[in-house]
């Protein structure tokens, strides 16, 4: 360790960073986790609780907008109770509301411990990187990202798959239970671990000193966006976009549109704002939101495509599908470890970063060439790939954007860069769902083409068919309907497949679009003994 050889800075901490970056990493992995461990259970949700699968899509929804409303003012919040007390707070009341959501005896209950969940969670994710950053010195960075990186990467990729043995093997209420145990754990780890550093208790002083200058319309205008954009990614595809002749979605879309430039222009003319934009104009930092924004639009993308496709057409269960996800978590780890020392070492992010988006390319690529004939380990493998290819991203693409960042806006850009990881992956989910669906209507379209008389294929699979059913049934007329309805099987089966074919051709494209961006990235190195620009 670095300490070993020169006096410790006063302002870090006494105790070992490791030890630090362990603690602070469970409530992370947890908060994480319960973005995605719910999907494969709504079904179950909705009859548990006797309501519509299109309501229990609510139980998502709340959660992610009360998620994303938070975590641009963490920043504000850790100020003013101090980063410790806030991140213990935000530990407890998500431990409890994930109690709470398990013992829900409605869906109206649920939704709205989910909300609370939210709201709490939102403050983890940033006060975690915001500890990790200020416990380890500027030689020791990539590696604390890289611990960093094992809850916010890991965690997407076990919820599908934890969720599903939860929910199939016990309730569905597990899958917020599981949280009660982690969440005491963690919550005392941090609290005989994490203190705060020296300029964070004399900027908290400092504003204890003045008067409480709540930017309310701020925290309003950012609600309003918030809201409005996750229920209208969320319900979209189900209001017909555009098409709604209700105009729920055109209502929604006007009031994002008015909520964001409202919020950009009132923001940027305070002196305290509560999410603060002005990070945005360091280089590095912007240019990393964009790549985040969209990497992680592509994993929860196609971690969300490939499960539907599993279930759907090769007759996986939720417990099933998420054992094929499941190896990629494995290199996953191996992949930030192995970055992580390549980053302290001396390596250039840049380059990382690059070789990244190739490779979440390859593996989106392999996976837009499957068939309906593969087997498991074919459909586990393009996964890894595509897994191993984010988690080479990951810790690079933390030290890039802090790297030339002032120490006093890096809360705020912890915020903003978390914040964007969310919502990429929002935004992932709904194009992928919209995809799937629009492009299953069109390749539809395309096969009919085909379907008619005087096509020779037709016409030798109906001899071949009817006479096979004819043996099953001994009824001609039954037959002849078991021979269409099997022949239309057929059809939903390759349009659909073609559709999530699609979907991962998508992505690779978008994947290799990123690698435009690198080139207007500075030089971000990890030197042994440097000090952040800012310091």
């Amino acid at each position: 360790m670095a300490s070993l050889a020169r006096p410790p800075d006063p302002s870090r901490p006494t105790v070992n960073p490791w030890l630090i970056a362990l603690a602070v990493t469970v409530p992370t992995f947890m908060e994480v986790l319960d973005t995605t461990i719910a999907n494969v259970a709504l079904r179950y949700i909705a009859g548990g609780l006797s309501a519509s699968e299109t309501d229990s899509e609510w139980v998502i929804t709340s959660y992610l907008a009360a998620n994303a409303t938070i975590l641009p003012i963490s920043g504000w919040n850790s100020a003013r109770l101090g980063r410790r007390n806030y991140f213990l707070i935000s530990i407890a009341v998500f431990t409890i509301a994930s109690g709470l959501c398990g013992a829900a005896t409605s869906l109206e209950q649920l939704i709205l411990f989910r909300v609370i969940q939210g709201l709490a969670g939102g403050g983890l994710q940033p006060s975690s990187q915001g500890i990790l950053l200020d416990s380890f010195p500027p030689e020791k960075q990539g590696q604390a990202q890289t611990m960093f990186g094992v809850a916010a990467l890991l965690a997407p990729v076990v919820g599908p798959f934890l969720g599903g043995y939860l929910t199939v093997n016990y309730n569905w209420r597990w899958i917020f239970y599981v949280n009660l145990p982690v969440g005491t754990l963690g919550l005392l780890a941090c609290y005989l671990l994490v203190v705060d550093p020296d300029y964070i208790k004399k900027a908290r002083a400092e504003l204890r000193r003045g008067p409480l200058n709540f930017d309310y319309i701020g925290l309003g205008l950012l609600t309003l966006a918030i809201s409005c954009w996750e229920v209208l990614l969320s319900k979209g595809q189900e209001w017909d976009w555009y098409n709604d002749p209700f105009w729920r979605v055109q209502a929604l879309f006007l009031l994002f549109v008015v909520g964001l430039v409202g919020l950009i222009a009132w923001e940027l003319r305070i002196a305290n704002p509560v999410i603060n934009l002005r990070p945005l104009g360091e280089r590095n930092l912007a240019v990393c939101c964009v790549i985040i924004f969209c990497a992680y639009g592509v994993l929860y993308g196609a971690s969300t495509s490939l499960p539907a496709l599993l279930q759907s057409l090769f007759g996986y269960d939720a417990y099933a599908s998420g054992l094929v996800q499941s190896p990629a978590g494995l290199f996953a780890v191996m992949g930030l470890f192995v970055v992580g020392m390549l980053l302290g070492r001396g390596v250039d992010a840049r380059w990382l970063i690059a070789a990244g988006l190739l490779i979440m390319a390859a593996g989106n690529y392999w996976m837009a060439l499957m068939n309906l004939d593969i087997s498991p380990g074919q459909a586990i493998w393009p996964r890894v790939v595509l897994i191993v290819g984010l988690s080479m991203i990951f810790a690079p693409i933390n030290v890039a954007a802090f790297k030339y960042t002032p120490v006093h806006l890096r809360g705020a850009a912890v915020g903003l860069l978390a914040l964007l990881r969310n919502e990429g992956g929002s935004v992932g989910t709904s194009m992928a769902q919209t995809m799937a669906q629009r492009r299953n209507q069109f390749h539809t379209a395309r096969v009919n083409e085909f379907l008619d008389p005087l096509n020779p294929a037709l016409n030798s699979f109906s001899e071949q068919a009817q006479p096979y059913f004819y043996q099953q049934t001994g009824d001609p007329a039954a037959s002849r309907l078991l021979t269409w309805q099997a022949l239309e099987d057929l059809r939903h089966q390759q349009a659909a497949s073609m559709a999530y074919f699609d979907i991962f051709w998508l992505f690779a494209v978008l994947a290799l679009a990123l690698l435009l961006l690198v080139p207007f990235m500075k030089r971000s190195v990890a030197e042994k003994g440097a000090h952040l620009a800012a310091e």
